[in-house]
């Protein structure tokens, strides 16, 4: 099994004919991704071309694409400026998730357009965010495919680049992954650890999950409560950022201390205090993993 994505899902990209959009379609498509089409305002009508030669049909609106296709999942490669729109429009379109990879959209924006989703049901992953991929099933976002591979670990982490490290690391000692989800590192994100944490838990093919964190916010103490007070499954951690000076971002528009409670310190006390095994490094994160599997 997997979560969020799977051999169902039937995606529209939004902002297809753009740079990034048309790049990551036809990495998408060629690992299998279902893409059913593609939505740039003003260009309704065309075809995309995929990377055998499919022809994807590109629409002016959501609403259109939606009903025409049958798409449940829409993935926004859309300038910042744009960007919120694009999800509210996808987000009243009638599909279930929403995977915003754009970064820079505003925080405000995201405010609006994450509260438009909660009232709509509908699932918003980011943004500024690589997305996720469910190993052999679908890819939605930019996730190196070829660092993946299927098995019963189940990943969720602030860090895109973090991820591709951990995920690496596992394929290459035979540990593959259920689903690896990056949920992005701006202040405001549709979904957070606790939300994939639940959604591992009951995945009957997760074994064990590796949840990768960062300076800024108290995201990470909150999902270690959550660990240990509702899941059965083991988690390993690591945050990431612990040199990192207070009051200055590293990175990510999140990753700024403002008090104790963002610091990496006490990050990794919450961990431990809630039963989370927490490498050092991220060269750990596999020994840490095969520890709790045995």
């Amino acid at each position: 099994m997997s979560i969020f994505i799977d051999d169902d899902t039937r995606l529209v990209v939004q902002g297809i004919t753009g740079r990034d959009g048309s790049f990551h379609t036809r990495q998408m498509m060629e690992y299998g991704t279902r893409v059913v089409a593609g939505v740039t305002p003003g260009k309704g009508g065309q075809d995309f071309e995929g990377p055998g030669g499919e022809r994807i049909p590109v629409f002016n609106a959501m609403d259109e694409a939606v009903a025409k296709t049958g798409a449940n999942t829409s993935v926004v490669y859309v300038p910042p400026v744009f960007a919120a729109d694009a999800i509210l429009e996808a987000t009243d379109s009638g599909i279930s998730l929403v995977v915003a990879i754009t970064e820079g959209v505003p925080v405000l924006d995201m405010a609006r357009a994450h509260a438009f989703a909660r009232d709509k049901g509908v699932r918003i992953i980011g943004p500024n965010c690589p997305g996720l991929i469910s190993p052999g099933k679908a890819k939605v976002g930019i996730l190196p495919a070829q660092i993946v591979a299927e098995g019963p670990i189940g990943v969720v982490s602030r860090s895109g680049t973090l991820t591709y490290e951990a995920v690496f690391q596992l394929t290459n000692v035979g540990l593959g992954q259920t689903t690896c989800v990056g949920i992005g590192g701006d202040p405001l994100i549709g979904t957070n650890f606790i939300d994939c944490l639940e959604a591992f838990e009951f995945d009957s093919d997760t074994k064990a999950v590796v949840m990768i964190g960062e300076i800024g916010g108290t995201d990470e103490q909150e999902a270690a409560v959550f660990v240990k007070e509702r899941m059965s499954k083991p988690v390993v951690g690591f945050i990431a950022g612990q040199t990192a000076p207070p009051g200055r971002q590293m990175g990510h528009a999140g990753a700024i201390i403002s008090g104790s409670a963002g610091t990496a310190e006490e990050k990794i006390k919450a961990f431990e205090d809630n039963g989370i095994s927490v490498a050092q490094r991220p060269a750990d994160i596999v020994g840490l993993i095969q520890d709790v599997l045995k």
